[in-house]
């Protein structure tokens, strides 16, 4: 390439599972998956993983951008001088001492907190006295119509009748995407599984009580207009297993009794330092 900056990114590397250790290289400089993650999962919070696919592969994409962005721009401010200004410096060496003082900070509590120690016993007996709080609900996976009108709804159920098995379900997706006017019309009525308790009542105590493969005989009316339900599948409600929750329980115990020996910490630290407040 002739270009003075060579930038090497596949699309597979754009998205949230790229294997690849590098994912661009700026003037020999590489961005490295591992770096590319690290400002992901702080921009969200840890949450980037639970985000649609879409929008990671979208997220991944600007991050990479920026990214090589700042490449360029770092290299044109060297090149140009500015790494050698008072501006420059000053500022570095306030940035640094922050800098210092939050990395301090932040290897100071991971030390603190691997220092707490828990049991198997202290785990097992939390499960087991809060037993309730491990119980998978039942869950339905359906699919809906919606429309305005009671008589569209009836039309719609009448068009439907007497089809069952897949030709029920193909034909409910067909209709959904030309008939429902709610946001899953586009992907056949498809509203995913829950839980009871996440829809409105009229339409969770329909939905509950339907079988597998059926439609609603009737519309079923809420704040939103008419419902034409179909079931797709229906998932028993099961109590979680110790082996399935341990790890959980083990990091919620970890965090109460960290949580705790901070707060000690604190008033021990205050109690012999000499702290004034300005007036």
């Amino acid at each position: 390439m002739r270009l003075a900056v060579k930038i090497l990114v596949s699309t597979a590397l754009l998205s949230s599972m790229a294997a690849a250790a590098v994912v661009a290289t700026v003037n020999g400089t590489q961005i490295t998956t591992d770096e590319v993650n690290q400002v992901l999962m702080e921009g969200t919070q840890g949450r980037f993983n639970t985000l649609p696919k879409a929008k990671q592969e979208e997220l991944r994409k600007r991050i990479v951008e920026g990214m090589i962005a700042q490449e360029l721009v770092y290299a044109d401010a060297k090149k140009s001088g500015v790494l050698t200004t008072d501006e420059y410096k000053t500022e570095l060496e306030e940035v640094m001492k922050r800098v210092e003082k939050q990395l301090a900070s932040k290897v100071w509590e991971k030390q603190q907190f691997d220092k707490i120690e828990l049991s198997d016993d202290e785990i097992k007996k939390y499960f087991d006295s809060h037993a309730n709080e491990f119980v998978e609900k039942e869950k339905v996976h359906a699919r809906h119509i919606l429309v305005k009108t009671e008589a569209e709804a009836n039309a719609i159920i009448a068009d439907l009748k007497g089809k069952k098995g897949e030709a029920l379900k193909n034909a409910f997706i067909e209709s959904a995407k030309k008939n429902s006017t709610g946001p899953s019309g586009p992907k056949g009525g498809d509203l995913g599984s829950f839980p009871s308790g996440q829809m409105v009542p009229e339409f969770n105590d329909k939905v509950f009580t339907m079988d597998v493969g059926t439609i609603t005989a009737t519309p079923v009316k809420t704040q939103f207009g008419y419902h034409i339900i179909y079931l797709e599948d229906k998932m028993d409600g099961k109590e979680l297993s110790f082996d399935e929750v341990k790890s959980f329980i083990e990091q919620k115990l970890k965090t109460e009794k960290f949580k705790a020996a901070m707060e000690k910490k604190m008033k021990s630290l205050q109690s012999t330092a000499e702290i004034t407040y300005g007036k």
